[in-house]
């Protein structure tokens, strides 16, 4: 996708454009963030992880400061109103957004093109030396990463655009003397020589201080150079690249080297020049452009930018240059430079110390790049070189000479002849051409889901970010300060002649939680947020504690949010579904159903999530994309309330809201609340289920009696079963071993721990706040996490595995040792598979399965619509099925299609699980399936629904889920479904005439109940799986109760989790038993005292809580109540043993009872 970053847009008060980058925040089209450019929309906009802050390129008076943080979740590109036209550039091309993602980064042009460019033939050079210096060695391969020797090691070129790759001086020098004509300034084309390489601002901004233009606005003046120069020489395949420059970048990337272009030109302009001069952007490996710099060359900073993306050392870089500044930048950046003479002469650039100077970049041989060049063949041979286009037409007197001159015949290098391209250079760009456009149609046709979000509108956005400095940082500043420069900017935007108008609701659109709603009669005299979101979007998410503040906090206000519900994924246009949605994120504001995306491209909007917020008169006030902007939306908020208030413009009138979960019976008529995922004991006959909304672990034995719960509010907190607290928790990973439960605890963005031994919870991992820590490492509460949605034990290494959808990775505990880290994926949202975890990039990984034999993880790949498996050894990953296999960045490849390899489409998968049968299988949940993925052939299959939500049991093709997000095996070809929509778990059993789905009826399985006031209450309902032993206690007054609890042979008690009981007496009064807890020796023996205080009948019960094993160390439990009933006093002291001989289950009896159907229902 195509990068959007984090965007603020305001109209200026006059109507104009004006942009700002500030610290902290950069204009669009900026390259602030590591994250890559994207060829599709973007499903999320996140905020970015930490980097140094953007400097501050434009500072003026109105300055307003961001989040104190400068961490990225406080960076925002600014934009304010678009125009109503620009160049046809800005509508023809697809500039969709993307989340922000881990490490700064300029923005990435996708390697689209990747595998073309691979296989393509070495070009033949209309004017190139292909000369190779003597002492040089030779190359085996043309395919070598990087090349060593007296030259040093090279792997990375960085070409600048304007006089380098395209002829573009001239052509700018015009279109900056039209502009200063408008204006009345008589200019030519030489005063603007000494400024070139500086970037636009000061290309422009120097004549005019130069020439003494009082008020000069500089961005104005840029946004009229960039409308003349695009409209007029910069169209599309205009030819105004220069000669060779394409020949030499293919022949860069098939010696292996990273390419990279390096302008100080603004990033509309790059994007249109190399559009004009028919080099597409999928060529290169990174563009860096001026948008996110302030010291644009000769400082260093945009080539030390170029090379930390690449991941490539200065010293192994080289830049080449036609300006002086750009000459000084290299050097300073400690960069090797080849200089050209198209717009300054050699004395000139001499002057800066390039390593050699060439005529143009059509002189510059690949030779050259790979082991250095010849200032005095240069000189001798640059008249000629439009004669020596190969070595392979040269004579042996002339190979002689060269020779004498330290240069070879590159022997390897075949003529024209011999490498088959008879024609011209012409010949060549044309097949070229046709070649890209194929490319490119295939593009379209792969993209096309993507290519629908784009408008015209958004597309002006993206490229015309303002300068308004409404949002700047200026530290020190109060609220209250920044409050009133928001109210002058609103004051002097209601004086302007120019303001962008919300458009009305469509009267035909669905709405949640309210009566429909119209700007003009309900919302008029309110300031109004309107959140674009998406619900499968998880920074859509991450926002929503940000709109429930600033709507607790203008309760009393007129004020509204209003969620505009735009659909990624087909499933989400369903209203049903985003009921759901909102019911589960529990979303009390109006929201409405905007499936054809009206208000998304009359608003120019391009992200999720983006916030338009809108006056009481209708003004579009301003537009915030991404997450992390609480502060910035109360700010705008607060001061728009109290602006528009002293002007007597509010109206407070209330809404007809109607709230969805006042009126939905699901959310009544079953015990769960949106169940997410599932784990199990099948040794102990058990089956953890997370009742995300219910805050809470519920468990149940596999027939779906209940045992017990854990939790049952929201919070964090560690303790004991019955004050522990949870937030919508997902993932479950059960450690057989130790008897311990690991817990994806998503919305608290923690793991948590389980101990079923000791009834207690304990947090492993995160504090309850969002992380944007795209490493690790630490320990405990110090390592935040994000999201974490899924998560797989391995017992064998004693790690967890997370599926870490927030900032789509893979992370890793380790049990020993406590530390929780990275494992794989480096934190951009895309499909991209690779050898190691550094170049593996995943998208709200959301599900994950261990295979222990193959070593290998398997990922359910949301966002992506794929099923991914990873390596356990390397970190690396490899595509299986679903997604786009061809292209990473497009996550808009999606559907129901079942087939082999490439033909399968799924969407927005949610669960794996990796069988005994050796066959993985999949929850796709937004097609309402069960499938079953083939790891070896690639070949999936639907088991069960139809491809409709709904809820009916019955043969598996026939029956219906609602968006099934975890499943587990209970046994072979038996599996448990969390049917989240539903709240239900459902039953598959797979057999040769079929698949039958059922319903497990969850026996005793209550609502939650509010919190007793007593920290330890008394159980008078015992577990489903508890065997009771009933003990005549005799009539004595007093004695003694024994404990003997044996194993059979080929078992023992666990040494790790020690055996324990519990008293519990009733009438509470009536007998005193001591001690009232305490454990089992290593025999299963304990001695407990009892005293009778009244003569009247009772009873003890002792609770018994038994941990063994088998040889093999794997753990079981067997729960046992002895009741011991006292008759009424007769004065004696007894000596009472309570005995036991623990049974091992049977667990296939279990499994053949549910294979029955015993408690399902049909």
């Amino acid at each position: 996708m195509i990068r959007l970053h984090s965007a603020v847009c305001v109209p200026h008060p006059r109507g104009k454009q004006r942009a700002q980058q500030g610290t902290g925040a950069v204009c669009l089209p900026q390259a602030a963030s590591k994250a890559p450019p994207r060829i599709s929309i973007h499903s999320c906009t996140a905020a970015a992880p930490p980097h140094k802050p953007v400097p501050n390129h434009h500072r003026t008076r109105f300055r307003l400061p961001l989040p104190s943080s400068r961490s990225p979740t406080a960076t925002m590109a600014r934009q304010i109103a678009p125009s109503r036209s620009f160049h046809p550039l800005l509508t023809s091309r697809h500039y969709p957004p993307t989340s922000p993602a881990p490490p700064p980064r300029p923005i990435l042009l996708p390697k689209a093109l990747s595998r073309a460019t691979a296989a393509a033939p070495r070009l033949p050079r209309r004017g190139r030396r292909d000369v190779v210096a003597a002492s040089a060695p030779a190359s085996s391969s043309p395919k070598t990463e990087a090349v060593t020797g007296a030259w040093g090691k090279v792997s990375a070129v960085l070409f600048d655009m304007d006089g380098v790759l395209c002829n573009s001086e001239e052509p700018s020098r015009r279109a900056a003397v039209s502009v200063f004509a408008e204006m009345g300034v008589d200019v030519t084309v030489e005063d603007f020589i000494p400024f070139g390489g500086t970037g636009e601002a000061n290309f422009l901004g120097g004549v005019a201080r130069l020439k003494g233009v009082k008020d000069f606005n500089t961005e104005n003046a840029k946004k009229r150079f960039f409308e003349i120069y695009l409209n007029k020489y910069a169209k599309p395949n205009s030819g105004i690249g220069f000669p060779g420059a394409l020949e030499l970048i293919m022949e860069c990337k098939n010696a292996g080297l990273k390419i990279a272009v390096a302008s100080s030109a603004d990033r509309i302009k790059v994007d249109a020049n190399l559009s004009a001069a028919g080099l597409p952007v999928s060529l290169f490996d990174a563009i860096v452009s001026a948008d996110a710099f302030e010291n644009l060359k000769p400082a260093p900073d945009i080539f030390l930018a170029a090379s930390k993306n690449l991941g490539v050392g200065t010293d192994e870089c080289i830049v080449i240059e036609d300006a002086l500044a750009g000459v000084q930048a290299a050097k300073a950046a400690k960069m090797r430079c080849i200089a050209v003479t198209t717009t300054l002469e050699e004395d000139e650039l001499q002057q800066a110390n390039p390593v050699f100077v060439r005529k143009d970049i059509g002189d510059i041989s690949i030779n050259d790049i790979l082991y250095g060049g010849s200032n005095a063949y240069h000189n001798e041979c640059t008249e000629n070189t439009e004669n020596s286009s190969s070595v392979g037409n040269a004579t042996p007197g002339t190979l002689s000479g060269a020779a004498n001159a330290e240069f070879v015949e590159n022997t390897n290098s075949p003529s024209l002849k011999d490498q088959g391209f008879l024609g011209s250079r012409r010949d060549i760009l044309r097949y070229g051409s046709l070649g890209i456009s194929f490319s490119c149609l295939f593009f379209t046709i792969r993209n096309w889901k993507a290519m629908q979000f784009a408008s015209p509108k958004g597309l002006l956005n993206f490229f015309t970010g303002g300068n308004s400095s409404i949002f700047a940082t200026n530290e020190g500043e109060s609220l209250s300060s920044r409050v009133q420069q928001i109210k002058k900017y609103l004051a002097d935007f209601e004086t302007g002649v120019s303001a962008t108008y919300v458009p009305e609701f469509p009267r035909k659109l669905d709405w949640l939680n309210t009566a429909p709603l119209q700007f003009g009669r309900d919302l008029k005299g309110r300031v109004v947020v309107l959140d674009f979101w998406t619900y499968c979007c998880i920074n859509c998410m991450h926002i929503l504690p940000d709109l429930e503040f600033l709507e607790k906090k203008y309760k009393d206000k007129p004020f509204t949010v209003v969620g505009v519900h735009s659909a990624k994924f087909d499933n989400e246009k369903d209203l049903e579904a985003i009921r759901s949605a909102v019911l589960r994120y529990n979303v009390t504001h109006p929201v409405v159903n905007d499936g054809d995306m009206y208000l998304w491209r009359e608003l120019g909007v391009n992200s999720w999530p983006t916030f338009v917020v809108t006056g009481p008169n209708g003004k579009v006030l301003a537009q915030i994309s991404g997450e992390g902007h609480r502060k910035d939306l109360d700010e705008v908020v607060g001061a728009a309330l109290e602006f528009y208030d002293e002007r007597k413009l509010l109206q407070n009138n209330s809404l007809p809201l109607a709230l969805e979960k006042d009126r939905d019976s699901r959310l009544t008529n079953s015990p769960l609340k949106f169940p997410g995922k599932l784990a199990i004991d099948v040794q102990n006959n058990r089956l953890f289920i997370s009742d995300s909304n219910h805050n809470r672990i519920v468990v149940t034995n596999l027939e779906g009696e209940f045992i017990c719960q854990v939790g049952s509010s929201e919070g964090l907190l560690d303790g004991q079963f019955d004050t522990v607290s949870f937030n919508r928790p997902q993932g479950l990973a059960y450690n057989s071993k130790k008897n311990i439960l690991y817990v994806a605890d998503t919305e608290n963005h923690a793991l948590r721990e389980i101990d079923f031994v000791n009834e207690t919870v304990r947090t492993l991992a995160g504090n309850g706040t969002k992380g944007s820590d795209y490493k690790g490492g630490g320990h405990g509460a110090n390592q935040v996490l994000n999201s974490p949605w899924d998560v797989c034990y391995a017992p064998s290494e004693e790690t967890v595995y997370i599926a870490m959808a927030g900032q789509h990775q893979i992370w890793k505990h380790n049990i020993r040792d406590g530390v929780t880290e990275v494992f794989s994926g480096n934190g951009y949202e895309k499909n991209q598979n690779g050898s190691s975890s550094t170049n593996t990039s995943f998208a709200q990984p959301s599900g994950i399965s261990l295979d222990h034999e193959l070593q290998e993880l398997f990922v359910a790949d949301s966002e992506s619509s794929s099923i991914r498996a990873v390596n356990l050894k390397s970190g690396g990953s490899r595509w299986l099925a679903g997604g786009d296999p061809t292209f990473p960045d497009n996550l808009f490849r999606f559907g129901d299609h079942d087939g082999t390899g490439s033909d399968v489409l799924l969407q927005h998968p949610l669960g794996v699980v990796y069988a005994s049968d050796k066959q993985i299988y999949v929850a796709d949940s937004y097609n309402h399936k069960i499938k079953r993925l083939d790891p070896v052939t690639k070949k999936v299959t639907t088991v069960a629904g139809t491809g409709r939500a709904g809820y009916k049991d019955g043969p598996a093709l026939s029956a219906q889920l609602s968006e099934p997000a975890g499943l587990v095996e209970v046994g072979e070809g038996r599996f448990l479904v969390a049917d989240t929509n539903n709240s239900a778990i459902r039953y598959i059993v797979l057999n040769e005439g079929g698949a039958d789905v059922r319903t497990l009826d969850l026996t005793g399985v209550q609502t939650p109940s509010p919190k007793p006031k007593a920290l330890r209450r008394l159980r008078r309902r015992l577990s489903a799986d508890t065997n009771v032993i009933n003990v005549d206690g005799g009539s004595s007054m007093e004695g003694y109760l024994s404990l003997a609890i044996s194993v059979p042979d080929g078992y023992h008690f666990s040494k790790e989790a020690r055996s324990k009981f519990d008293v519990e007496t009733e009438p509470a009064n009536a007998i005193e038993i001591e001690p009232a807890n305490g454990s089992l020796d290593s025999d299963g023996l304990a001695s407990l005292k009892f005293k009778r205080t009244s003569s009247s009948s009772s009873m003890g019960r002792i609770n018994c809580k038994v941990y063994y094993c088998k040889e093999d160390e794997v753990c079981l439990y067997q729960s046992v109540a002895f009741d011991v009933k006292f008759q009424e006093e007769v004065p004696s002291q007894a000596q009472i043993t309570l005995a036991y001989t623990v049974v091992p289950r049977d667990n296939s009896g279990s499994s053949q009872l549910i294979a029955a159907g015993k408690n399902l229902k049909v």
